[in-house]
Protein backbone atom coordinates (compact mmCIF):
# COMPACT_ATOMS: atom_id res chain seq x y z
CA UNK A 1 0.00 0.00 0.00
CA UNK A 2 1.32 3.48 -0.90
CA UNK A 3 2.02 5.64 2.15
CA UNK A 4 2.41 9.40 2.30
CA UNK A 5 5.90 10.73 2.92
CA UNK A 6 4.85 11.88 6.41
CA UNK A 7 3.47 8.50 7.47
CA UNK A 8 6.46 7.26 9.47
CA UNK A 9 7.02 10.27 11.71
CA UNK A 10 3.34 11.26 12.01
CA UNK A 11 2.44 7.73 13.09
CA UNK A 12 5.21 7.75 15.63
CA UNK A 13 4.10 11.07 17.10
CA UNK A 14 0.49 9.89 17.22
CA UNK A 15 1.50 6.88 19.28
CA UNK A 16 3.24 9.11 21.77
CA UNK A 17 0.33 11.64 21.88
CA UNK A 18 -2.18 9.11 23.19
CA UNK A 19 -0.01 8.58 26.22
CA UNK A 20 0.59 4.85 25.95
CA UNK A 21 2.93 3.82 28.76
CA UNK A 22 5.51 1.09 28.48
CA UNK A 23 7.01 1.70 31.90
CA UNK A 24 5.86 -1.67 33.16
CA UNK A 25 7.76 -3.45 30.38
CA UNK A 26 11.02 -1.51 30.57
CA UNK A 27 12.85 1.00 32.73
CA UNK A 28 12.31 3.75 30.15
CA UNK A 29 9.59 4.29 27.56
CA UNK A 30 10.48 3.52 23.94
CA UNK A 31 11.66 6.42 21.87
CA UNK A 32 11.58 6.65 18.09
CA UNK A 33 15.12 6.97 16.72
CA UNK A 34 14.85 7.40 12.95
CA UNK A 35 18.56 8.20 12.76
CA UNK A 36 20.46 4.98 13.52
CA UNK A 37 24.12 5.17 14.54
CA UNK A 38 26.62 2.30 14.73
CA UNK A 39 30.36 1.66 14.76
CA UNK A 40 31.29 -1.61 13.05
CA UNK A 41 35.03 -1.47 13.73
CA UNK A 42 36.21 0.08 16.98
CA UNK A 43 39.23 2.40 16.62
CA UNK A 44 42.70 1.27 17.67
CA UNK A 45 44.70 4.08 19.32
CA UNK A 46 48.14 4.72 17.85
CA UNK A 47 50.87 7.34 18.00
CA UNK A 48 51.20 9.60 14.98
CA UNK A 49 54.39 11.35 13.86
CA UNK A 50 53.01 14.54 15.45
CA UNK A 51 53.56 12.99 18.89
CA UNK A 52 49.85 12.63 19.63
CA UNK A 53 47.42 9.72 19.94
CA UNK A 54 45.02 9.26 17.04
CA UNK A 55 41.71 7.41 16.64
CA UNK A 56 40.53 6.61 13.11
CA UNK A 57 37.21 4.86 12.48
CA UNK A 58 33.83 5.07 10.74
CA UNK A 59 30.36 5.91 12.07
CA UNK A 60 27.60 4.21 10.08
CA UNK A 61 24.47 6.39 9.82
CA UNK A 62 21.06 5.18 8.59
CA UNK A 63 18.12 7.48 7.93
CA UNK A 64 15.17 5.22 8.76
CA UNK A 65 12.53 7.77 7.83
CA UNK A 66 10.65 9.14 4.83
CA UNK A 67 12.36 12.53 4.95
CA UNK A 68 15.85 13.82 4.27
CA UNK A 69 18.01 14.62 7.29
CA UNK A 70 20.16 17.77 7.09
CA UNK A 71 22.96 17.17 9.57
CA UNK A 72 24.18 20.22 11.48
CA UNK A 73 26.47 18.92 14.18
CA UNK A 74 28.18 15.72 15.30
CA UNK A 75 29.85 15.50 18.70
CA UNK A 76 32.30 12.71 19.45
CA UNK A 77 32.39 11.90 23.15
CA UNK A 78 35.03 9.92 25.01
CA UNK A 79 33.88 8.58 28.37
CA UNK A 80 31.14 11.24 28.29
CA UNK A 81 33.42 14.19 27.50
CA UNK A 82 33.23 15.91 24.11
CA UNK A 83 36.47 15.23 22.24
CA UNK A 84 35.60 16.74 18.89
CA UNK A 85 32.74 18.63 17.25
CA UNK A 86 32.00 18.52 13.51
CA UNK A 87 29.95 21.35 12.01
CA UNK A 88 27.88 21.17 8.82
CA UNK A 89 30.81 22.03 6.56
CA UNK A 90 33.05 19.39 8.14
CA UNK A 91 30.31 16.76 7.96
CA UNK A 92 29.87 17.66 4.30
CA UNK A 93 33.51 16.73 3.65
CA UNK A 94 33.37 13.43 5.56
CA UNK A 95 29.94 11.83 5.04
CA UNK A 96 29.83 9.42 2.09
CA UNK A 97 26.53 7.84 1.01
CA UNK A 98 26.77 4.09 0.47
CA UNK A 99 28.43 3.27 -2.84
CA UNK A 100 29.58 6.84 -3.51
CA UNK A 101 32.87 8.72 -3.15
CA UNK A 102 31.33 12.21 -3.10
CA UNK A 103 30.56 13.62 0.34
CA UNK A 104 27.47 15.47 1.60
CA UNK A 105 25.95 16.81 4.81
CA UNK A 106 22.46 15.54 3.91
CA UNK A 107 21.40 11.98 4.62
CA UNK A 108 18.58 11.32 2.20
CA UNK A 109 15.48 9.37 3.19
CA UNK A 110 15.90 5.62 3.55
CA UNK A 111 19.64 5.81 2.94
CA UNK A 112 22.85 4.77 4.65
CA UNK A 113 26.12 6.65 4.76
CA UNK A 114 29.54 6.43 6.37
CA UNK A 115 30.98 9.29 8.40
CA UNK A 116 34.77 8.98 8.36
CA UNK A 117 36.18 10.16 11.67
CA UNK A 118 39.65 11.15 12.80
CA UNK A 119 40.12 12.17 16.43
CA UNK A 120 43.44 13.68 17.51
CA UNK A 121 43.72 13.64 21.28
CA UNK A 122 45.31 16.53 23.21
CA UNK A 123 49.04 16.29 23.93
CA UNK A 124 49.89 13.65 26.53
CA UNK A 125 46.27 12.46 26.67
CA UNK A 126 45.39 8.77 26.84
CA UNK A 127 42.70 7.14 24.75
CA UNK A 128 39.22 6.94 26.32
CA UNK A 129 37.68 3.59 27.15
CA UNK A 130 34.38 4.24 25.36
CA UNK A 131 33.20 6.46 22.52
CA UNK A 132 29.68 7.69 21.76
CA UNK A 133 28.20 10.20 19.34
CA UNK A 134 25.58 12.94 19.51
CA UNK A 135 24.07 14.06 16.19
CA UNK A 136 21.86 17.11 15.63
CA UNK A 137 19.94 17.94 12.46
CA UNK A 138 16.58 18.56 10.82
CA UNK A 139 14.15 16.16 9.14
CA UNK A 140 12.35 17.64 6.15
CA UNK A 141 9.29 15.35 6.39
CA UNK A 142 8.53 15.84 10.09
CA UNK A 143 5.40 17.72 11.25
CA UNK A 144 5.79 21.46 12.03
CA UNK A 145 7.77 22.03 15.19
CA UNK A 146 9.19 18.51 15.12
CA UNK A 147 11.85 18.83 12.43
CA UNK A 148 14.76 19.30 14.82
CA UNK A 149 16.26 16.11 16.16
CA UNK A 150 19.18 15.21 18.41
CA UNK A 151 20.17 11.59 18.87
CA UNK A 152 22.95 9.87 20.79
CA UNK A 153 24.32 6.47 19.80
CA UNK A 154 27.10 4.58 18.11
CA UNK A 155 28.62 3.50 21.39
CA UNK A 156 31.79 1.48 21.07
CA UNK A 157 34.58 0.32 23.33
CA UNK A 158 37.99 1.50 22.13
CA UNK A 159 40.15 -1.39 20.92
CA UNK A 160 43.34 -1.18 22.97
CA UNK A 161 45.15 -4.04 21.24
CA UNK A 162 48.90 -3.75 20.83
CA UNK A 163 49.94 -1.87 17.70
CA UNK A 164 52.61 -3.53 15.53
CA UNK A 165 56.08 -2.02 15.93
CA UNK A 166 57.84 -2.33 12.58
CA UNK A 167 60.89 -1.25 10.66
CA UNK A 168 60.84 0.98 7.55
CA UNK A 169 59.75 -0.53 4.21
CA UNK A 170 62.42 1.50 2.38
CA UNK A 171 65.88 2.92 3.03
CA UNK A 172 67.17 6.38 2.13
CA UNK A 173 66.09 10.01 1.97
CA UNK A 174 63.41 12.16 0.37
CA UNK A 175 60.44 9.82 0.66
CA UNK A 176 56.96 11.38 0.58
CA UNK A 177 54.22 9.77 2.66
CA UNK A 178 51.57 10.41 0.02
CA UNK A 179 47.90 9.69 0.83
CA UNK A 180 48.86 8.51 4.29
CA UNK A 181 46.69 8.55 7.37
CA UNK A 182 44.46 10.04 8.41
CA UNK A 183 42.34 12.22 6.14
CA UNK A 184 43.49 11.26 2.65
CA UNK A 185 40.36 10.31 0.71
CA UNK A 186 42.01 7.83 -1.66
CA UNK A 187 42.95 5.36 1.06
CA UNK A 188 41.31 6.16 4.40
CA UNK A 189 37.85 6.45 2.82
CA UNK A 190 38.09 3.52 0.42
CA UNK A 191 35.25 1.51 1.97
CA UNK A 192 34.36 -1.52 -0.15
CA UNK A 193 31.52 -4.09 0.00
CA UNK A 194 33.31 -7.45 -0.18
CA UNK A 195 32.01 -10.89 0.78
CA UNK A 196 28.86 -9.55 2.37
CA UNK A 197 30.20 -6.72 4.56
CA UNK A 198 31.92 -3.36 4.38
CA UNK A 199 35.70 -3.36 4.78
CA UNK A 200 38.21 -0.50 4.94
CA UNK A 201 41.39 -2.38 4.08
CA UNK A 202 43.33 0.79 3.17
CA UNK A 203 42.40 2.71 6.32
CA UNK A 204 46.11 3.33 7.12
CA UNK A 205 47.66 2.76 3.70
CA UNK A 206 50.41 4.97 2.27
CA UNK A 207 51.89 5.49 -1.19
CA UNK A 208 55.61 6.04 -0.76
CA UNK A 209 57.08 8.27 -3.46
CA UNK A 210 60.52 9.89 -3.60
CA UNK A 211 62.04 13.25 -4.46
CA UNK A 212 65.16 13.39 -6.61
CA UNK A 213 68.03 15.82 -5.97
CA UNK A 214 66.07 18.53 -7.75
CA UNK A 215 63.01 18.07 -5.49
CA UNK A 216 61.04 16.49 -8.34
CA UNK A 217 59.34 13.10 -8.50
CA UNK A 218 60.86 12.43 -11.91
CA UNK A 219 63.42 13.91 -14.28
CA UNK A 220 63.18 13.12 -17.96
CA UNK A 221 60.22 11.77 -19.95
CA UNK A 222 57.17 11.28 -17.77
CA UNK A 223 56.35 7.99 -19.52
CA UNK A 224 59.78 6.48 -18.83
CA UNK A 225 60.00 4.35 -15.67
CA UNK A 226 63.67 5.15 -15.14
CA UNK A 227 62.82 8.87 -14.87
CA UNK A 228 61.37 8.31 -11.41
CA UNK A 229 63.62 8.59 -8.35
CA UNK A 230 61.98 5.70 -6.53
CA UNK A 231 61.91 3.23 -9.42
CA UNK A 232 64.00 0.16 -8.64
CA UNK A 233 64.65 0.98 -4.98
CA UNK A 234 64.87 -2.06 -2.67
CA UNK A 235 61.70 -2.92 -0.75
CA UNK A 236 62.38 -4.15 2.79
CA UNK A 237 60.65 -6.58 5.13
CA UNK A 238 59.34 -4.52 8.05
CA UNK A 239 59.61 -7.37 10.57
CA UNK A 240 60.76 -10.91 11.11
CA UNK A 241 57.84 -12.68 9.47
CA UNK A 242 56.59 -15.36 7.09
CA UNK A 243 55.61 -14.76 3.47
CA UNK A 244 51.87 -15.39 3.33
CA UNK A 245 51.41 -14.90 -0.41
CA UNK A 246 53.09 -13.62 -3.57
CA UNK A 247 51.44 -12.27 -6.71
CA UNK A 248 54.05 -12.06 -9.45
CA UNK A 249 54.75 -10.99 -13.01
CA UNK A 250 52.07 -8.51 -14.14
CA UNK A 251 53.51 -6.14 -16.73
CA UNK A 252 54.74 -2.64 -15.89
CA UNK A 253 52.26 0.14 -16.60
CA UNK A 254 53.12 3.31 -18.51
CA UNK A 255 53.50 6.19 -16.04
CA UNK A 256 51.26 9.21 -16.39
CA UNK A 257 47.90 7.49 -16.69
CA UNK A 258 45.93 4.84 -14.90
CA UNK A 259 45.56 1.54 -16.76
CA UNK A 260 42.17 0.41 -18.02
CA UNK A 261 40.44 -2.91 -17.50
CA UNK A 262 42.41 -3.83 -14.37
CA UNK A 263 40.74 -6.67 -12.47
CA UNK A 264 40.47 -6.72 -8.68
CA UNK A 265 42.95 -9.61 -8.58
CA UNK A 266 45.52 -7.58 -10.54
CA UNK A 267 45.00 -4.21 -8.79
CA UNK A 268 48.05 -4.59 -6.53
CA UNK A 269 50.31 -5.71 -9.35
CA UNK A 270 53.40 -7.56 -8.15
CA UNK A 271 52.50 -7.94 -4.52
CA UNK A 272 53.89 -9.55 -1.37
CA UNK A 273 51.94 -10.12 1.85
CA UNK A 274 53.88 -10.92 5.02
CA UNK A 275 52.36 -12.47 8.12
CA UNK A 276 53.81 -10.69 11.14
CA UNK A 277 51.66 -12.37 13.77
CA UNK A 278 48.11 -13.37 14.61
CA UNK A 279 45.83 -11.04 12.62
CA UNK A 280 48.76 -8.88 11.51
CA UNK A 281 49.65 -8.76 7.81
CA UNK A 282 51.82 -6.33 5.84
CA UNK A 283 51.05 -5.73 2.15
CA UNK A 284 53.48 -4.36 -0.45
CA UNK A 285 52.07 -3.53 -3.88
CA UNK A 286 53.17 -2.46 -7.41
CA UNK A 287 56.68 -3.98 -7.40
CA UNK A 288 58.73 -4.64 -10.54
CA UNK A 289 58.08 -7.78 -12.61
CA UNK A 290 60.65 -10.45 -11.84
CA UNK A 291 62.04 -8.55 -8.86
CA UNK A 292 60.34 -10.44 -6.03
CA UNK A 293 62.95 -12.45 -4.15
CA UNK A 294 60.72 -14.39 -1.74
CA UNK A 295 58.18 -17.18 -2.01
CA UNK A 296 55.13 -18.32 -0.06
CA UNK A 297 56.01 -19.86 3.30
CA UNK A 298 59.52 -18.39 3.38
CA UNK A 299 60.78 -16.82 6.62
CA UNK A 300 62.24 -13.34 6.22
CA UNK A 301 64.18 -11.07 8.54
CA UNK A 302 63.47 -7.41 9.28
CA UNK A 303 65.37 -5.25 6.77
CA UNK A 304 65.73 -8.06 4.21
CA UNK A 305 65.13 -7.06 0.58
CA UNK A 306 61.99 -8.72 -0.78
CA UNK A 307 61.70 -6.95 -4.16
CA UNK A 308 62.07 -3.67 -6.04
CA UNK A 309 59.75 -0.68 -6.43
CA UNK A 310 57.86 -0.74 -9.73
CA UNK A 311 54.70 0.43 -11.44
CA UNK A 312 52.52 -2.66 -11.85
CA UNK A 313 48.80 -3.04 -11.28
CA UNK A 314 46.51 -0.06 -10.76
CA UNK A 315 49.28 2.52 -10.61
CA UNK A 316 49.80 5.90 -12.27
CA UNK A 317 53.48 6.29 -11.34
CA UNK A 318 56.20 4.17 -9.73
CA UNK A 319 55.67 4.01 -5.97
CA UNK A 320 55.42 1.58 -3.09
CA UNK A 321 51.94 1.06 -1.71
CA UNK A 322 52.14 -0.22 1.87
CA UNK A 323 49.43 -1.15 4.34
CA UNK A 324 48.77 -3.42 7.28
CA UNK A 325 45.64 -5.51 7.73
CA UNK A 326 43.98 -7.86 10.19
CA UNK A 327 43.66 -10.60 7.57
CA UNK A 328 45.52 -11.96 4.52
CA UNK A 329 43.07 -10.61 1.93
CA UNK A 330 43.97 -7.23 0.39
CA UNK A 331 40.28 -6.30 0.35
CA UNK A 332 38.27 -8.56 2.70
CA UNK A 333 40.10 -7.30 5.79
CA UNK A 334 40.40 -4.14 7.84
CA UNK A 335 43.36 -1.82 7.92
CA UNK A 336 45.50 -1.75 11.05
CA UNK A 337 47.65 1.08 12.38
CA UNK A 338 51.36 0.48 12.91
CA UNK A 339 54.30 2.37 14.33
CA UNK A 340 57.71 2.57 12.64
CA UNK A 341 60.65 2.29 15.05
CA UNK A 342 62.51 5.44 13.99
CA UNK A 343 62.69 7.93 11.14
CA UNK A 344 63.38 11.60 10.51
CA UNK A 345 60.99 14.24 9.22
CA UNK A 346 62.91 16.68 7.02
CA UNK A 347 59.99 18.59 5.51
CA UNK A 348 56.32 18.79 4.62
CA UNK A 349 54.58 19.38 1.29
CA UNK A 350 51.88 22.02 0.80
CA UNK A 351 49.22 19.32 0.68
CA UNK A 352 47.86 16.63 -1.60
CA UNK A 353 46.57 18.96 -4.31
CA UNK A 354 49.88 20.80 -4.65
CA UNK A 355 51.83 17.54 -4.57
CA UNK A 356 49.63 15.90 -7.21
CA UNK A 357 50.04 18.91 -9.49
CA UNK A 358 53.81 18.95 -9.16
CA UNK A 359 54.00 15.20 -9.78
CA UNK A 360 51.75 15.39 -12.82
CA UNK A 361 53.68 18.27 -14.38
CA UNK A 362 57.14 17.14 -13.33
CA UNK A 363 57.78 20.42 -11.54
CA UNK A 364 59.52 21.07 -8.24
CA UNK A 365 57.56 19.86 -5.21
CA UNK A 366 57.42 22.84 -2.89
CA UNK A 367 58.53 21.78 0.58
CA UNK A 368 58.32 23.48 3.96
CA UNK A 369 61.63 22.37 5.52
CA UNK A 370 61.89 21.00 9.04
CA UNK A 371 65.27 22.17 10.31
CA UNK A 372 66.91 20.56 12.05
CA UNK A 373 65.24 17.28 11.01
CA UNK A 374 62.88 15.98 13.66
CA UNK A 375 63.63 12.45 14.83
CA UNK A 376 60.53 10.39 15.55
CA UNK A 377 60.33 7.04 17.30
CA UNK A 378 57.54 4.46 17.34
CA UNK A 379 54.98 6.38 15.32
CA UNK A 380 52.97 6.22 12.09
CA UNK A 381 54.14 8.77 9.48
CA UNK A 382 51.22 11.10 8.79
CA UNK A 383 50.24 12.44 5.38
CA UNK A 384 52.48 14.51 3.06
CA UNK A 385 55.68 14.44 5.06
CA UNK A 386 59.23 14.19 3.71
CA UNK A 387 60.80 11.23 5.47
CA UNK A 388 64.34 9.92 5.82
CA UNK A 389 64.84 6.26 6.70
CA UNK A 390 68.30 5.64 8.04
CA UNK A 391 69.89 2.20 8.35
CA UNK A 392 68.44 0.29 11.31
Amino acid sequence: MQRSKHFFLVAALTIFSVGISFASAASAPPEMTPLLLAVADAPIPFHGSDGRVHLVYELQMTNFSSGDAALQKVEIMGDGTVLQTLDTATIGRRLQPAGERQSTSTLTKGSRATLFLHVILPPNASAPEELSHRVAGNFTAAPPGKQAITETGGKTVVDNRAVAKIGPPLRGDGYISADSCCDAVRHTRAALPVNGRIWVAQRYAVDWEQLNDGARIYAGPREKLQSYAIFGKPVLAVADSVVDSVTADPDEQTPGKYPTNITLAAADGNCVILKLGEHQYALYAHMQPGSILVHEGQKVKRGETIGLVGNTGNSVAPHLHFQMNDGPSPMASNGLPYEIGSFEITGETLGTEAFDKAESEGTVVEIKPVAPPRRVENALPLDQLVISFKAQ
